[in-house]
């Protein structure tokens, strides 16, 4: 909180960041844009069947996955707030089979990838979820960008972000210069700065896997979950609590406040499809963020915002979270691949 006892605004907080980097307005302009399909979703979540968001649409999106009806509401809302500002240049979502055409008279510079809403499963169950976003540069001389000018490494990325709709609203973001979390005062209708530099610690007690799917893992991700859970009488000597939300953007915001290991890695049911969250729409603005706040991101092979993506909607393995434990299941995929 300031000298004068008033907190500093999102708007705020981006315009001083603009001015120390001598940047220019263009994304402050364009997170404006984002920030205000968050505040409408983070609404929506807020009433629930009051406002007739539950339950499902009866269709599938490209991913195959049935929508939800927050699904299909939190993704037309990301359009249309996103669409006039004369920002983009174009868009993409994880509930669109292609990009997003911006009209001539709005088009601008920037591309914007989005998880309208992660976690949907949890919607019926009054679970947090939330919405992830991207931001790269579209390619110079780009006038009307398609999918290869979306397949862009997570190193190349702009801005990430996610928002996470649970007791409080929370917009957590990374412009390449620390992250920096905001909460939302429902009565002012502003984004507040709350969480000023926030860091991973490296080490911890906490994991978050869907052990359902134990049968299925590789054999360094196996033995790390199993001296998990030996605890003080296994090789790591502490115990370990574990923790799934299923829903990233929880999860992760978790490791965020109090560190942790989110894994979601390769297995017999995924293998075939190259894993299973999104490249474009996930893994990469998770890791950028994560790696920001002094964390690590790896698919246990290999630096996930290193990845070139082969499609826009390419699927892939994610290990993040504390550093240290990181470190530690790579390592043990490495011992594997020797």
């Amino acid at each position: 909180m300031s000298e004068t006892g008033y907190r500093k605004t999102l708007t705020h907080f981006l315009i001083e960041e603009q001015r120390r980097r001598q940047g220019e307005g263009v994304l402050t302009l364009l997170l404006a844009d984002v920030m205000t399909a968050c505040k409408t979703i983070s609404d929506l979540v807020d009433h629930g069947e009051l406002a007739g968001a539950l339950g499902t649409m009866g269709t599938e999106n490209v991913q195959g996955e049935v929508q939800k009806k927050l699904d299909v509401q939190s993704n037309e809302l990301f359009k249309f707030c996103n669409t006039i500002g004369g920002h983009l240049a174009g868009m993409a979502s994880e509930e669109e089979d292609d990009v997003v055409t911006v009209p001539a008279e709005y088009r601008g510079r920037y591309l914007l990838l989005f998880d309208p809403l992660d976690g949907s499963s949890n919607i019926d169950v009054n679970v947090s979820v939330g919405s992830i976003f991207s931001i790269l540069r579209c390619p110079d001389g780009i006038e009307q960008p398609c999918a290869e000018d979306f397949l862009q490494p997570g190193v190349e990325q702009v801005c990430a972000g996610y928002t996470v709709y649970g007791p409080s609203t929370m917009l957590v973001i990374t412009t390449g210069n620390g992250v920096n979390g905001f909460t939302m005062d429902r009565n002012v209708g502003e984004f507040f700065l709350t969480h000023p530099d926030m860091k991973i610690p490296e080490e911890t007690k906490e994991f978050a896997i869907n052990m359902s799917n134990q049968r299925h893992w590789e054999a360094p991700v196996k033995r790390y979950i199993d001296e998990c859970v030996q605890g003080t009488d296994g090789p790591r000597e502490k115990d370990f609590n574990m923790r799934w939300v299923a829903s990233m953007v929880a999860d992760v915001h978790r490791i965020m406040s109090r560190g942790g290991v989110f894994m979601y890695p390769i297995c017999n049911k995924t293998r075939e499809k190259g894993g299973k969250l999104r490249l474009m729409y996930e893994a990469n603005p998770m890791s950028f963020i994560i790696e920001q706040a002094g964390g690590m991101s790896s698919t246990g092979r290999e630096r996930i915002m290193d990845v070139q993506p082969d499609e826009l909607h390419q699927r892939i393995p994610v290990i993040l979270g504390s550093k240290a434990e990181v470190e530690r299941i790579v390592s043990y995929h490495d011992e594997v691949d020797a």
